[in-house]
């Protein structure tokens, strides 16, 4: 029997759930976005739990999307199919890309992202939809699907975590930043040892688990309504629909064409790198 792609584990007052693709690099494949939607749903009904954990099995966070039936090394499922027209492409990114993570990002429950190894794109993206990331000292930020010839994923979450000058540079260069760096930078909230990770952020949602469920509740809803009227949300729906306009570019068909030549995400991503080498910039 296959393993679940989403584990499930109560430590008290605590769910802990894992991302559970590590031979993929918990890359985002339809099925693990919706087992862990359900996951995520099943802890907000419980009123047992006060805190959930979003970790991940193997040696990185997440590698973003799962890009193998881009390049025909796995064969489309029903929502990847809704991608053969704008209208399909659209709805599949909205409800099962956009939505999902919304539905994070306005858990009432406290989330924390235990992040190790790479976390990359669309990875980093649903880390960002957590209200708190713990990161191991291994773990690497990146979004380098500018140098793919698109505008980023769904979610634009650079300007809100990095800021915006630092976002931009981010964003164009497609180069990495370390742990400490993101430390620095603000974009997450402790850096421990690798090997204290899981008992970091368990000990971090357990101090957190001792506030009153309906205070933390409310206290995130507020600071939520903070960013809102910030912009952040407006700003997010503004640039999914930039990412949406980008897609039916030339640019980015005939790199669709290209990447699909090729045969394997590791090729996709030899290709992807080959001119930032050339302009002597080591990819990370």
């Amino acid at each position: 029997m296959p393993a679940a792609v989403v584990t499930t584990e109560r430590l008290g007052t605590v769910m802990r759930l894992t991302m559970n693709r590590p031979e993929a690099r918990n890359a985002q494949s339809t099925e693990l976005i919706l087992a862990l939607d359900d996951a995520m749903r099943d802890a907000a009904a419980d009123d047992d739990v006060r805190v959930v954990i979003l970790a991940a099995a193997g040696p990185s966070f997440s590698a973003g999307h799962d890009l193998k039936p881009v390049v025909g090394q796995a064969k489309e499922d029903a929502w990847r199919k809704l991608r053969r027209t704008p209208e399909g492409r659209l709805r599949h990114e909205r409800e099962l890309y956009v939505e999902k993570c919304l539905a994070i990002y306005h858990l009432p429950k406290p989330v924390i992202a235990q992040v190790q190894g790479h976390c990359v794109a669309a990875g980093l993206m649903l880390a960002a939809m957590c209200d708190l990331i713990v990161a191991a000292d291994d773990a690497v930020f990146s979004n380098p699907v500018l140098r793919m010839t698109g505008a980023g994923v769904e979610l634009l979450v650079e300007p809100w975590e990095l800021g915006l000058r630092k976002a931009k540079e981010f964003l164009w260069t497609g180069d990495a930043i370390d742990a400490r760096e993101a430390w620095r930078l603000g974009l997450v909230n402790r850096v421990v040892p690798r090997r204290r990770l899981a008992a970091e952020t368990l000990a971090l949602a357990e101090r957190i688990a001792l506030v009153p469920p309906v205070t933390a509740s409310l206290v995130k809803e507020s600071l939520n309504q903070t960013a809102a009227l910030m912009g952040k949300e407006h700003a997010w729906r503004y640039h999914f629909m930039v990412h949406q306009f980008m897609h039916g570019t030339k640019t980015a068909q005939d790199a669709l064409r290209a990447r699909r030549k090729t045969g394997s995400v590791r090729a996709m991503v030899a290709e992807r790198d080959r001119t930032f080498a050339r302009a002597g910039r080591k990819p990370r």
